[in-house]
């Protein structure tokens, strides 16, 4: 059985290679991307971005196959993005939404998901609720 991914706030972290793995991460893009179809968002724009963590650039490409395997269109950023920046960029670029792979101010060793709306900010409870159920359906890569 897959684990369970709890998002709070603004999104889902864990410890980088125990809990934030790939599938794990593969997983939080296939949520994301369905709760982004169900609001009939296919063929839009979904800005992706990361931090310099261990590997953020990885986990932000794995991030970005998913949501176009899914009919979204990417904006994967080419390095390491402030997130301030990524919350702009989905006004700026007129985007559906953002993923940011950053765990902000937290330890190191984590890594995290976070999600935006397409105002670039904060994602409703309700809506974050939807991703994370999301999380437990296979992916369609």
């Amino acid at each position: 059985m897959a684990q369970k991914i709890k998002f709070g706030t603004d999104g889902w972290r864990g410890v980088i290679a125990e809990d934030y793995t790939f599938d794990n991460v593969r997983r939080c893009a296939q949520g994301f991307a369905n709760y982004m179809l169900a609001q009939g968002k296919k063929g839009q724009f979904v800005v992706v971005g990361h931090d310099m963590r261990f590997s953020s650039e990885h986990f932000a490409a794995a991030t970005a196959e998913v949501l176009a395997g899914n009919g979204l269109k990417v904006y994967l950023t080419q390095e390491a993005t402030p997130t301030p920046v990524i919350a702009y960029a989905v006004v700026d670029k007129k985007a559906a939404g953002a993923i940011n792979i950053t765990a902000s101010h937290n330890p190191p060793t984590d890594n995290g998901f976070k999600v935006r709306n397409d105002t670039g900010g904060a994602i409703d409870p309700e809506g974050l609720q939807q991703i994370e159920g999301g999380s437990l359906m296979t992916s369609k890569m």
